[in-house]
């Protein structure tokens, strides 16, 4: 009966294999999952020192920042040239030229007040276009009104209380801007300029 169902030595190998298999199995997945954590590390890390995804970044400051609403900033008026009246002047040689300019001002709805040679400190002593001269209160008016009709007049002031202005021609000049560049660059100068946006 002993003999019958004694386990040899052949037989216990067999039944100890299972288990040895189950170890490979699971040390390859123990494997796998410390590949994966070191791999997800790296990550972290590489987000560390590079500052994340900057584009997601930029996106989250984006929906913080407000959106500016259109506004305008204000404009100091401007007297029309009606309200405006000059004193043209000639300090060069060439004759008549104080008239024919006061003419054009004039149709350009400019008032006109003296006309005539320039002073004996400004006759033949203004190389330019010309000078503007007028009180201290015109330099953010009428000169620069008056001044769009002529480009490159040098601006004086003086102790005058009177708001008239001084326009002396100066040897450089030979005609005023045309009615297209004077009323584009009022146009400029009246138009109101936008709000700078917000800094976020």
């Amino acid at each position: 009966m002993g003999g019958k169902y004694r386990i040899t030595g052949d037989t216990y190998p067999r039944m100890r294999r299972p288990r040895h298999r189950r170890r490979l199995v699971l040390a390859g997945i123990g494997a796998v999952v410390v590949l994966g954590l070191v791999g997800w590390g790296s990550l972290q890390l590489i987000e560390v020192f590079t500052g994340g995804d900057k584009s997601a970044n930029a996106a989250d400051h984006q929906r913080d920042c407000p959106t500016a609403k259109p506004s305008v900033a204000p404009v100091k008026a401007l007297p029309k040239p009606a309200a405006i009246k000059v004193n043209v002047y000639n300090a060069t040689t060439r004759t008549g030229l104080a008239k024919a300019a006061a003419e054009e001002l004039k149709k350009r709805g400019f008032a006109i007040g003296d006309v005539g040679n320039a002073p004996k400190e400004y006759d033949k002593k203004v190389p330019g276009t010309g000078v503007l001269l007028g009180a201290p209160a015109a330099k953010n008016g009428s000169f620069t009104v008056l001044g769009t009709q002529l480009a490159g007049t040098v601006q004086k002031t003086d102790t005058r209380k009177t708001g008239e202005v001084d326009l002396i021609l100066g040897a450089k000049f030979k005609a005023f801007s045309t009615s297209k560049e004077a009323t584009a660059a009022m146009t400029a100068l009246t138009r109101p300029a936008p709000s700078p946006s917000p800094s976020c």
